[in-house]
């Protein structure tokens, strides 16, 4: 098959599932193409049937802000043209789905491919939601000609705020076990040998709450000498770290910025503490399960679907410090327990979120659409 992605370049999830879906899908023999404004964060190196097209931007001063959008929607058409893409797959609705929308309709008509739209969460209950852009994230999905999300709490949400006509498919997102395990560490780069290590990785924005992961581990370090290492950047960070110095604890925390093999460093972590408004899916605490790395997450959204309470790590309240810090010292004070938690939260991370099992959903996904392509793009009709 040939497929054509677009995603967030960035950090987040919903840039990250999309690079490795497009990796996972090149290595099974597909083609596939994306298109992005630069080099998405885990597509550093050349990979056969992998290829990057960047958005070419422009700046004019009779726009106040250049117009993306139009800009990423000539892109894939351009792509979809030359490359005889099958099926177009938007992560993220805004703007990449009503780009693809866009850029299929000026396609000639034998050449339009069939849209997948991949909702990945705060296209959903932050961004769609808002009026500025909820009938274009409406329109996007409606467009599409499959709709997924990345959990069913996902797609209960969508199905309900936006009033679809379509059905919304959950497909889990996935995690490379073979590159997400336990492997030895440079520990000593990151802590005492006496300091248990509580790890959190984000894009430091509000809904992550960073605050309190710091006030909760400050609760922890009452009973447990530990350091806090956190991975990532945004806009929360300077505010956390002030949180810290009021607290006095800025010296047991490290920042280490982003890091783009986040797997040479999470299996050092005793702990994995992501206390999220909600999450979508949750894939910082998927991948430390498959490092055997106990998580402590907030009960919020998809997250439920991933972590098991008690067997593979804690859930707690949003917001509930006392919990968290509770639950986090049982974790870092019980070496025996933090084990088992950790080989439990690997075996259900190789079981329920393997690539084998998620990508070949999306490929049946695929195929089922491009045996569909004539009817769906119209080649059947004059």
């Amino acid at each position: 098959m040939k497929i054509g992605i677009t995603c967030q370049s960035s950090t987040g999830g919903s840039g990250i599932l999309a690079t490795e879906l497009g990796m996972a899908l090149g290595k099974r023999g597909h083609e596939v193409h994306f298109v992005t404004t630069e080099t998405p964060v885990r597509l550093g190196r050349f990979q056969e049937n992998v290829y990057n097209h960047s958005v070419d931007m422009i700046t004019y001063p009779l726009f106040r802000t250049p117009p993306y959008s139009l800009a990423l929607a000539s892109k894939i058409s351009e792509v979809a043209e030359e490359f005889d893409i099958q099926v177009w797959h938007a992560h993220y609705a805004i703007p990449n789905a009503v780009a693809s929308q866009l850029a299929r309709d000026m396609l000639p008509k034998e050449k339009r491919f069939c849209l997948v739209t991949t909702l990945h969460g705060t296209d959903i209950t932050l961004v769609g939601g808002h009026p500025s852009f909820y009938r274009a994230t409406r329109y996007g999905m409606e467009s599409s000609n499959a709709v997924t999300s990345v959990s069913n709490w996902l797609s209960n949400e969508t199905m309900h705020e936006f009033d679809l006509t379509r059905p919304v498919q959950t497909i889990y997102n996935f995690v490379d076990a073979e590159k997400f395990r336990p492997r030895p560490v440079n520990r000593a780069a990151l802590a005492k040998d006496d300091e248990k290590i509580v790890m959190h990785i984000s894009n430091f924005r509000p809904v992550k709450r960073v605050t309190d992961v710091v006030r909760a581990f400050r609760k922890m370090l009452e009973q447990v000498n530990a350091r806090l290492i956190m991975l990532g950047d945004g806009p929360e960070r300077i505010g956390a770290m002030g949180v810290a110095r009021q607290l006095g604890i800025a010296d047991r925390i490290a920042c280490l910025g982003n890091v783009e093999h986040v797997e040479e460093v999470l299996p050092a972590a005793d702990l994995v503490f992501q206390p999220s408004e909600h999450e979508s899916f949750g894939l910082v605490p998927l991948e430390a399960m498959a490092c055997e790395v106990p998580v402590l997450v907030t009960a919020s959204g998809g997250i439920t679907e991933v972590v098991e309470h008690g067997v593979s790590g804690y859930l707690c309240e949003v917001g509930d410090i006392d919990a968290m810090a509770r639950y986090g010292v049982e974790i870092l004070s019980d070496p025996a327990r933090a084990k088992e938690m950790g080989r439990r939260g690997r075996a259900q991370a190789v079981h329920k979120f393997s690539p084998e099992r998620i990508v070949g959903e999306y490929e049946a996904l695929y195929e089922n659409l491009i045996l569909r392509r004539p009817e769906l793009v119209g080649l059947d009709r004059p």
